[in-house]
């Protein structure tokens, strides 16, 4: 039930007196946000205001895939955008991962760097032949990135040990890796606890306002606080308070977790048809998502939920290639909601004086989310 209020005097003397920097969203770019304002000037009073109890978009609903692009991807990309535009997305995936590796430590967010594996099914001959006839160029512009030597690589000797049916060859990207991502989100809140940053959960901001100093905000519930730089990072969540003509649109993801499976052979992260599946291994139960290209009218929304006409191929993909012949057992299933558009690439702009946006992170929330929120925030600094 919701309900309007005036705030006391005790209240805005104290807990809601203006703030120096306040962000919207909780998640892996606005808590990276927080962070590096408080890094730079600690003094300052920054708050991050979160819609729920616990980050609720993408950040702790994804796979945990420390990833920045397989071949079919890269492909698809290619063929869509610009090829710099492309391998500059990649360069800022790839650095935000490490940004985000030494910002929290991998002991914290139980990090492995397995790699990572495409793998591809008999009728997608023309597919692979075509990845593989670009992976002298893929392997040159990532080793002008990473500075490592031959990141793809076929693999077709693994596909007896991984016990897949039906897949005729597999390409290995060595310097993919594999996470907790709810480790890594607590312990960033805790770090930015420790920093002083104020977290308020639970609220919702309807409304932003700017004046010539200030920035003021009004609450579902109609709490009124101000801030002198605001942050918006929301992602998925961020198409109201954007124009029309900027296309962040909510996806929705759905995943399959399965109960223990024994003797499950894969390790490593793994991609299938562009990106629009991915599995792997989660302490012995094999977890599985994505599908939304099937359905992407339905998808397109900001409701969670599960369907289906979604989970039921996932199902046969687990069932036909993944577990041929093993019985599996779901043990649980859930939703995210991450942000896309036309491009890949993010809105990563001012909408005003004070007010800057890092949204539409094109499910590439875990590599680019931390290091994207302290660049925007290095810009309000800057501003």
């Amino acid at each position: 039930m919701s309900f309007k209020r005036n705030s006391s005097f005790w209240e805005m003397d104290a807990m809601l007196r203006p703030f120096d920097f306040g962000v919207i969203g909780s998640g892996l770019t606005g808590l990276g946000a927080a962070l590096e304002w408080k890094r730079q000037r600690p003094g300052d009073r920054v708050a991050v205001f979160e819609r729920g109890p616990i980050p609720t978009g993408a950040s702790t609903r994804n796979a945990g895939f420390a990833c920045f692009g397989s071949p079919t991807e890269l492909l698809d990309d290619l063929q869509s955008q610009p090829d710099a535009a492309v391998w500059k997305l990649v360069e800022d995936r790839w650095q935000g991962l490490q940004h985000l590796r030494k910002l929290v430590g991998d002991e914290n967010m139980d990090y492995e760097g397995l790699g990572g594996y495409e793998i591809f099914r008999a009728e997608e001959e023309a597919g692979f032949q075509a990845c593989m006839e670009k992976l002298p160029v893929f392997n040159k512009e990532l080793e002008g990135i990473t500075g490592e030597k031959e990141t793809y690589q076929l693999r077709d000797d693994l596909i007896p040990s991984f016990g897949f049916k039906g897949i005729s060859h597999i390409i290995e990207n060595r310097l993919e890796g594999q996470l907790h991502p709810g480790k890594l989100l607590e312990k960033l809140y805790q770090m930015a606890l420790n920093a002083g940053v104020l977290i308020y959960t639970g609220l919702e901001v309807a409304r932003m306002e700017e004046e010539s100093d200030r920035i003021l905000l009004t609450s579902k519930d109609g709490l009124n606080l101000e801030a002198s730089r605001l942050l918006l990072a929301t992602n998925g969540f961020a198409g109201p308070f954007l124009l029309e003509s900027e296309k962040v649109l909510p996806a929705r993801n759905q995943i399959i977790l399965t109960k223990a499976v024994a003797g499950l052979q894969l390790k490593g992260c793994y991609h299938y048809d562009r990106g629009y599946y991915y599995f792997r291994n989660l302490n012995g139960r094999l977890l599985i998502g994505g599908g939304r290209h099937l359905e992407k009218d339905q998808e397109q929304t900001a409701d969670f939920g599960l369907t289906d006409n979604i989970l039921q191929p996932m199902h046969r993909l687990i069932s036909e290639v993944i577990l041929p012949g093993v019985a599996w057992e779901t043990e649980q299933q859930w939703s995210g909601i991450m942000g896309v558009g036309p491009q890949k690439q993010p809105v990563f702009r001012f909408l005003s004086d004070r007010t800057f946006a890092a949204v539409r992170l094109g499910g590439m929330g875990v590599a680019l989310g931390a290091k994207l929120g302290a660049k925007a925030a290095q810009k309000l600094l800057d501003s």
